[in-house]
């Protein structure tokens, strides 16, 4: 019953070290988004994924700005990135998605900014549990947090995955459907054309022959 306890309150207390927004928004042709986040203290780890769930080839432009206008990262027609970065400055971080490259195309934009404490939370001591119990604790937790973590990025890159070929599969029978119709109307137009050309030679050679 301690152990779980223990368990209990030191989950509160890493939970408590990280904060994290997760937004899907459309992305407009020529258009540009911004999204901030603010950290208190220099220091902290801050980390940045995105990906784009459909249109156009999947791609997009985001930058990555500091509180001193210092560019951190970039990328040009990047489909998706998962990236983690230390805040060196205290004060407004800025990460903007651009369509500028795209004329007709929306895009779909999948992102998260999570802000995480570096610092490691501390279970309570508890009468009756050894130093080496609780490290070991501390140690198991960690790593299924990691695992946790791991797990996380491969059912969003799966998502993507599904987004995207679900995307592809919705265009290819657009075009399928598209190309039926065309060829059934090249069909009725050349029947009608035969059947014009028939009656056309008809009536030339019963001239003829009257």
């Amino acid at each position: 019953m301690q152990l779980f306890t223990l368990l209990a309150s030191f989950i509160a207390c890493f939970v408590t070290t990280a904060s994290a927004t997760a937004l899907t928004f459309e992305l407009t042709p020529n258009e540009k988004a911004c999204f901030f986040a603010h950290t208190e203290q220099k220091g902290l780890k801050m980390a940045f994924y995105f990906a784009v769930q459909s249109g156009g080839a999947f791609d997009v432009d985001y930058k990555i700005t500091g509180p001193n206008e210092k560019i951190i990262l970039e990328g040009q027609k990047e489909r998706q990135g998962d990236f983690v970065f230390t805040a060196n400055e205290a004060g407004e971080y800025r990460f903007c998605f651009d369509n500028e490259m795209s004329t007709i195309s929306d895009k779909m934009v999948d992102f998260e900014i999570a802000v995480e404490n570096e610092q490691r939370a501390q279970l309570p001591s508890k009468q009756g549990t050894s130093p080496e119990q609780t490290s070991a604790l501390e140690e198991s937790i960690y790593k299924i947090s990691a695992q946790l973590s791991t797990v996380t990025r491969n059912q969003k890159y799966f998502r993507t995955r599904e987004n995207r070929n679900f995307s592809t599969v919705r265009s290819t029978e657009r075009r399928i459907f598209n190309f039926s119709i065309i060829e059934s109307i090249m069909m009725v137009t050349m029947a009608g054309l035969q059947v014009f050309i028939v009656r056309f030679f008809f009536q030339g050679a019963r001239k003829g022959y009257v």
